[in-house]
């Protein structure tokens, strides 16, 4: 799985980063990015689906 954030999409809402933030963080511009590529604790089909925006892409 390879995991993508569409910075033109992303809201900076922080949905991601509150649920997992071993994968997602915040940028320089107050949106999201992507640190890893996987989690052992966290299910990143679910965060996409809970992404206001759909500004995750797997």
């Amino acid at each position: 799985m390879s995991i993508k954030i569409d910075q033109a999409l992303c809201s900076g809402c922080g949905v991601c980063i509150e649920l997992c933030p071993e994968v997602f963080a915040w940028d320089s511009d107050g949106r999201a990015i992507v640190l890893k590529q996987e989690s052992e604790t966290c299910n990143i089909e679910e965060i996409s689906d809970q992404c206001p925006t759909e500004a995750i892409n797997l």
